[in-house]
């Protein structure tokens, strides 16, 4: 595996969020509810499991801050969370079985907890008054859906890759 498509590819992870924003506006389906792609913390997240433990949490910092300079105004939000949702998801799989599908459904949770954790962030620093149901029903299930049809699609691609990955990094 060549070293330089793992970056080369979670860069392009962290490009294709912000086109897909751009591009797929919630007003296209006459709503206001926030669709966030959250496409490169499942690349993580796929990372994590299927290739190294190590290798995720570090892209977790390095994306994380990376995701901090470019989209919030908090330095040190996604720095801390993209690593320890990296981590929390790689310790479920300690316990649950590794295939595709179960890994499908820890990614989806790991996204959960993180947009739980992003509003948990802006509610305590008084930059959002919105309501917890209001926040369920206008972010957080139409991310878990928009995040899982990712998933869905880009599983098999990922634990391949991955998997590859593992091997070149045994040998």
């Amino acid at each position: 595996m060549n070293r330089f498509l793992l970056p080369v590819m979670l860069a392009a992870f962290f490009v294709i969020e912000s086109v897909f924003v751009q591009l797929l506006p919630a007003e296209i389906f006459n709503s206001d509810r926030i669709l966030v792609p959250r496409f490169l913390i499942i690349a993580i997240f796929f990372l994590t499991i299927y290739g190294s433990k190590k290798y995720g949490i570090i892209y977790g910092f390095v994306f994380g801050l990376l995701y901090d300079v470019f989209y919030t105004e908090i330095l040190g939000f996604y720095l801390f969370f993209f690593p320890l949702t990296a981590y929390l998801v790689s310790k479920m799989m300690k316990v649950l079985q590794t295939n595709i599908v179960i890994v499908t459904i820890v990614s989806v949770i790991g996204v959960a907890l993180l947009e739980l954790g992003a509003y948990e962030m802006n509610l305590l620093i008084h930059r959002t008054d919105m309501s917890f149901s209001h926040f369920a029903s206008l972010r957080l299930l139409p991310t878990i859906v928009l995040n899982l049809a990712f998933s869905i699609i880009a599983a098999y691609p990922l634990k391949r890759l991955y998997e590859k990955f593992a091997e070149h990094l045994t040998e």
